[in-house]
């Protein structure tokens, strides 16, 4: 039996030796999983020196094609795997999201470093979002300043081990089991003075109206007050 049989067999069902050539018994599960674990397409996107690593990390050196992931695709339509690597600037955060929107599901996504993780060093920056997963739902963190190669292909594998813990009547993106099937859109980022998120809409209105009201109820109070 080669490695992949024995990867994929169902442990519960033994099959005699001498059919073992003709006869194979796993769950659909299994074989959908390990089809999607071993072909998985990055987008060919980079945003900071995080990208430097993730271009070294499919060099010869390092060979990423052993795990069926070397196939970067400059179009988001045909990607199912954004590596976020590097700063997420505000003025980044709005097409980020409309690339996240435009790939098919399933979907996943790997915050790679510091500051696609929370930030990292520019954390406390006007321009710097602390952290892509404010935004789009990250499946794997990979720590590091930048991380190494060798951190990336960690996370590229614990991202295959997540994927071979799901189910077909389990995951959203198809109507089983319960499920809503698709997910809608996430709604763009509004960038202006600063980002806006639409789905807070109502409560920025909440919150304007009622810093008007309290405004408008401390003037007259300011003007009652006797001079000094």
């Amino acid at each position: 039996m080669s490695s992949i049989q024995k990867e994929l067999a169902h442990p519960d069902i033994q099959v005699p030796a001498d059919v073992q050539s003709n006869v194979f018994v796993t769950t659909l599960d299994k074989i959908y999983n390990w089809s999607r674990r071993n072909s998985l397409w990055p987008m060919m996107f980079g945003l900071a020196c995080c990208a430097i690593e993730m271009i070294a990390t499919a060099a010869a050196r390092y060979d990423l094609s052993r795990f069926g992931m070397e196939v970067m695709r400059p179009s988001a339509r045909q990607a199912d795997m954004l590596i976020v690597s590097g700063t997420v600037t505000k003025k980044m955060v709005p097409q980020i999201v409309r690339l996240y929107n435009q790939m098919p599901e399933p979907k996943y996504v790997i915050a790679m470093g510091a500051c696609a993780s929370g930030g990292g060093p520019f954390k406390e920056g006007y321009n710097v979002v602390s952290g892509i997963d404010k935004f789009l739902p990250v499946d794997v963190y990979i720590p590091g300043c930048p991380p190494t190669p060798q951190a990336l292909l960690h996370g590229l594998i614990t991202l295959q081990k997540k994927i071979d813990g799901q189910s077909l009547m389990s995951v959203p993106w198809y109507p089983f089991g319960g499920n809503k099937g698709p997910s809608e859109p996430i709604p763009v980022p509004i960038l202006g003075p600063d980002l806006i998120d639409p789905r807070h809409a109502q409560l920025l209105r909440q919150r304007a109206a009622e810093a008007a009201v309290a405004q408008m109820n401390a003037a007259p109070a300011a003007e009652s007050a006797p001079a000094a």
